[in-house]
């Protein structure tokens, strides 16, 4: 097996810098197949094109994004891409901490469970991705210093935009209705190990105590990775990522010679 190259890339994440690193081979062999095969769609279709990454949490995916809408700029043989987070469709705090749900038995405030299905407006979202299908619109934002979404705060208006949230591709009503929108889609699976300790991992460098950080995946964290893993729903493409961060794809559909 060889060994692997990473490459740092310099990057803007949530508006902040940040130094990244993805194995040469994996952009190269993956990133960009992948974003000459949405080119192909995009041109063939004549118009805009929506693409989802569904993935669970702690895998990176708003940066991944991110990163191929980097590289599609950089390269300057591609068309505009635009990377757009799901994360700005939660409802807002005091939707959350007004509303409850019901779970095993037990009535439970929407602000405990922030991040799993219930907590997001799937009408909007399916409001929105029509929008956008029919010509430009505005996409709200999720504002990591409040915690709260920011309404119409991004113009969209790129012919390939890159949507990615844990949910997109989920198995469940009324989530699964959302994939008829989607013109591709690709779905990173990963090892629910591997999750709990990067999320684990994630919470004590934002300042929580190692038992902190434990107990608050096992009460929130843990039941969205499970969820993912058993109703994330099908995909064009399948990745997985791996302990080190790095992705491989498992599945490529091959119905669509595009694909």
């Amino acid at each position: 097996m060889h060994e692997k190259r990473w490459r740092c890339y310099a990057m803007t994440v949530n508006g902040l810098p940040q130094e990244i690193r993805y194995n040469e081979a994996t952009v190269e062999g993956l990133f960009l197949p992948l974003l000459h095969r949405l080119t192909a769609l995009q041109v063939e279709k004549d118009g805009r094109i929506l693409a989802f990454l569904a993935a669970p949490p702690a895998t990176g995916k708003s940066t991944l994004l991110q990163f191929m809408e980097q590289l599609a700029r950089e390269r300057g043989d591609l068309p505009r891409g635009q990377a757009l987070g799901m994360d700005g469709f939660h409802y807002p705090n005091s939707y959350l901490a007004s509303h409850t749900i019901l779970r095993d038995g037990m009535e439970i405030p929407l602000k405990n469970i922030k991040g799993a299905p219930e907590t997001f407006d799937v009408a909007l979202l399916a409001e929105k991705l029509k929008a956008a299908k029919a010509g430009v619109t505005t996409f709200p934002v999720y504002d990591r210093r409040i915690h709260d979404p920011r309404p119409d705060a991004l113009i969209v208006d790129a012919p390939i935009l890159l949507i990615e949230g844990n949910w997109l591709l989920l198995d469940e009503e009324p989530w699964r209705n959302l994939r008829a929108l989607a013109d591709y889609s690709i779905r990173i699976d990963a090892a629910p190990e591997l999750l709990r300790e990067r999320l684990i991992g994630r919470k004590v460098q934002g300042g929580l105590s190692e038992a902190e950080a434990r107990a608050f995946y096992e009460a929130s964290d843990a039941a969205n990775v499970l969820r993912f893993a058993a109703h994330a729903g099908a995909a064009d493409e399948v990745w997985c990522m791996e302990a080190d961060g790095d992705f491989v794809r498992i599945k490529l559909h091959t119905k669509n010679p595009l694909r």
